[in-house]
């Protein structure tokens, strides 16, 4: 049997592919700005923000979870969202190293 594509990938480029995945969808870039400058929200206050379902805000939620991206603590009857620091940091550094790599230079088309 073959290899997936992804083991021909090293495991930093899995992971920021996984990042981006999560990433390239425009309510959970909305999200992720909301918690940015809330710093914690529940899903009904997403909900009232966005406009959309609770059904669709809790996928997206999910699917941030899933990249440890952010977090969920349990508050009586809600879960409270917020950044998870530790992974945003390791994230902002990937993408750092990823963009500043590259200098613009003279001749390409």
């Amino acid at each position: 049997m073959g290899l997936t594509k992804s083991e021909i990938f090293t495991p930093k480029q899995n992971k920021l592919a996984l990042v981006l995945k999560a990433l390239a969808h425009p309510a959970r870039i909305a999200i992720i700005q909301h918690l940015v400058k809330a710093q914690a929200c529940i899903c009904g206050d997403l909900v009232e923000e966005l406009g959309l379902a609770q059904a669709t805000i809790s996928q997206h939620l999910k699917e941030l979870k899933n990249i440890g991206i952010i977090k969920g603590c349990v508050e009586g009857t809600s879960v409270s969202y917020c950044i998870d620091e530790k992974v945003w940091q390791q994230v902002k550094k990937e993408f750092e190293i990823f963009f500043v790599a590259y200098s613009i230079k003279e001749g390409c088309c």
